[in-house]
């Protein structure tokens, strides 16, 4: 059984359609009336917007807000767009700063190779580092000067501030540097201001150990490490280092060379040292014999002859 439907309903269909016929004829003719150019309509508009659009502040507030909130997610995508190349205007910065800071240590290396203050006897021959041994139980280097340059085994090898090895193998174009932390490296220094002679002995590590110290309870930690010249192993006061004592107590020596960056070696020629054969210039006249009648007349001084004595009166 079919149910009445209420009378309300009835009028709520028609209803909607005339008032949304109403709704669409009022749009109709204001967007016609917006579009007449009369000086009336444009005054009659001036008083509609007056009257009217300053009382939707509250409808226009959302609009508003979402405007704005537009307007800031552009402003963030810009922000980040300049963030990023930001970011990689610096990674380019930091390149360059690397860049310069290598330049710039291996110009004070090359400054340090040209002032450092050596025996003036002794000439050097400077060369490049090519590369290294690599190994755990050897520690070496390679420099592009060999027997072309005259290198001979034994020489040693600076860089720009300390003593770095020995030559341990020349080839025509190339030597190698065998490194004072290896464990075949046996050098003579002197430890100053003490004076105290010690053998530095190389063990594979950055800080080798000093041994042979002739008076341990003269020698202080901070003290100048030199080579001696003793064998003629090196020549005498070429800087080693410093010394250091480890937690064992044992005495070590903190390199002056940099061997994180070996790139430039000075190879010094080794003088020949001048032998002293005769050691008699250096004892001191013989004293005079001693007799009953006088000095001995083979040391008496030599007197004129009487025919050379100017005679008297002859002025």
């Amino acid at each position: 059984m079919a149910k009445d439907r209420p009378q309300s309903e009835d009028y709520t269909g028609p209803l909607k359609r005339l008032m949304l016929g109403i709704l669409l004829l009022c749009l109709l003719g204001l967007f016609l009336l917006w579009r007449v150019d009369s000086p009336r309509v444009e005054r009659f508009r001036a008083q509609v917007v007056d009257r009217v659009v300053p009382n939707f502040d509250w409808a226009m507030a959302p609009v508003t807000a979402t405007v704005n909130i537009l307007r800031d997610f552009q402003s963030y995508q810009r922000i980040y767009q300049q963030n990023q190349e930001l970011r990689r205007e610096l990674q380019q910065m930091k390149a360059w700063k690397e860049a310069a800071l290598q330049l710039e240590q291996e110009n004070a290396r090359l400054l340090d190779l040209n002032n450092v203050q050596l025996d003036p006897r002794l000439t050097y021959v400077t060369g490049v580092v090519l590369a290294d041994s690599g190994s755990p139980f050897r520690q070496s280097v390679l420099i592009n000067v060999g027997s072309r340059d005259g290198i001979v085994d034994g020489w040693a090898a600076m860089d720009g501030l300390g003593l770095v090895g020995r030559i341990a193998g020349v080839g025509r174009a190339t030597s190698r540097v065998v490194l004072l932390t290896d464990t075949s490296s046996r050098i003579p220094v002197t430890i100053q201001p003490s004076g105290q002679r010690a053998l530095l002995m190389g063990d594979n590590s950055a800080v080798p150990y000093v041994d042979f110290i002739e008076a341990p309870d003269r020698v202080r930690p901070g003290d100048r490490v030199m080579t001696s010249g003793d064998g003629g192993v090196f020549p005498a006061g070429l800087l080693v280092g410093q010394l250091a004592q480890d937690p064992g107590g044992r005495m070590r020596v903190r390199l002056a060379a940099d061997y994180e960056r070996l790139e430039f070696l000075r190879v010094l020629r080794s003088y020949e040292h001048e032998d002293i054969n005769d050691p008699g210039n250096l004892i001191a006249p013989a004293t005079l014999p001693e007799t009953s009648g006088g000095p001995d007349p083979e040391s008496a001084p030599d007197l004129p002859a009487a025919s050379d004595m100017p005679e008297a009166g002859n002025g």
